[in-house]
């Protein structure tokens, strides 16, 4: 499967905005201090804890290394962290890759023959894995061998080689990208769901203590009303309002402290930043609610169309503030009253008149 140009350019928007769960090359997104390193100590997702607790202490009473793990999501929910965290509970080595690193099938072939018994292999943004690796993969995973080819042209042969027994734990924020047969071979799925503010708060305290950074009572909620339920951009926010207290010499840091350093940012009490609100900006003040379409839209805001609708839209359609209709992008009551605007008479009241 080929790696998209569209691909390359939602990550390469995405990595400048500080609301965004793309991790950033120069950033400390996945530093060990911030890691919980056993599945008690991981915050959040509840349901899936449970799951996977379940599936692991199977494992061990077999004593045979677990199914194969796919583990789905948007961004930032925490897919390599729980990928660390079976390794050490099994208490096994993990080799970590991902597929855009893989450029052939001789790539994964390699690393496949070096792994030892029972070792976890990672493989992240596994739906851009190559098709000849991925076909590759299918064997490994089910029968547990690779086939190596010996010599060039009319007289290469393929050699079978037998592996130990190990587990792919796969990572994926585009599940549907994979084919049907490689999503077959994995034996658990694990869904992972945006947070709770409840659950963000208590990851964010658990943060502070970690970075030594005493927070008073509502700091941590107005942090995680501004992370868009997503770990990785609480822990970012985190390390920014970190700064702004060393910088103003507080000893601890409050609610206000919160706000007004992320309003530094620009980034208001939703978590939205200076791209979400210039599209609400366009929608009601220029085209009075809307609908408007995805060209005119991009125009108002100076940005490309495939930017505003891939990087912007989802977020904003997530929390009500947009609705996507036929017509175009429509702003909903949420958004004016975000604005702190009223709808004129003429906006359509009924949005199922635009459907």
């Amino acid at each position: 499967m080929e790696y998209s140009g569209a691909d390359n350019l939602d990550a390469r928007d995405e990595s400048l905005r500080m609301v965004s769960a793309v991790p950033v090359g120069n950033e400390p997104v996945s530093d060990e201090e911030l890691r919980p390193h056993v599945l008690e100590g991981f915050i959040g997702q509840p349901r899936l804890k449970a799951q996977l607790q379940l599936f692991l202490d199977a494992a061990r009473k077999r004593d045979v290394a677990p199914d194969h793990i796919l583990m789905a999501g948007p961004p930032g929910l925490g897919k390599t962290t729980l990928a660390m965290i079976v390794a050490n509970e099994l208490g096994v080595p993990i080799r970590v890759t991902s597929g855009p690193a893989i450029q052939h099938a001789g790539d994964l072939a390699s690393i496949l023959s070096s792994l030892d018994v029972g070792e976890v292999l990672f493989i992240d943004e596994i739906h851009r894995l190559p098709r000849a690796a991925e076909e590759l993969l299918y064997i490994a995973m089910e029968d547990f061998r690779v086939d190596v080819m010996v010599g060039k042209g009319p007289g290469a042969s393929s050699i079978p080689l037998t592996l130990p027994r190990f587990t792919v734990i796969g990572a994926t924020t585009r599940e549907g990208m994979l084919p049907s047969p490689l999503r077959a071979r994995f034996g658990f799925t694990a869904h992972l769901d945006f947070y709770p503010h409840e659950e963000l708060e208590k990851l964010i305290e658990r943060s502070a203590s970690v970075l030594g950074l005493p927070l008073e009572d509502q700091a941590a909620r107005q942090l995680s009303l501004r992370s868009r339920g997503t770990p990785r951009i609480a822990n970012r926010l985190l390390r920014r309002v970190r700064d702004w207290a060393i910088v103003h010499d507080l000893d601890s840091v409050g609610a206000d402290d919160v706000k007004d350093a992320l309003a530094l940012y620009q980034i208001d009490s939703e978590g939205l930043d200076r791209l979400d609100i210039a599209v609400l900006n366009a929608i009601v003040r220029q085209f009075n609610g809307g609908p408007v379409g995805l060209n005119n839209l991009s125009a108002m805001v100076g940005e490309e169309a495939e930017t505003v609708e891939t990087v912007c839209e989802p977020y904003l359609v997530r929390e009500g503030f947009l609705i996507r209709t036929p017509k175009g992008r429509l702003a909903t009551a949420k958004a004016w009253e975000h604005l702190g605007l009223k709808p004129d008479d003429g906006t359509p009241d009924d949005v199922s008149k635009l459907f």
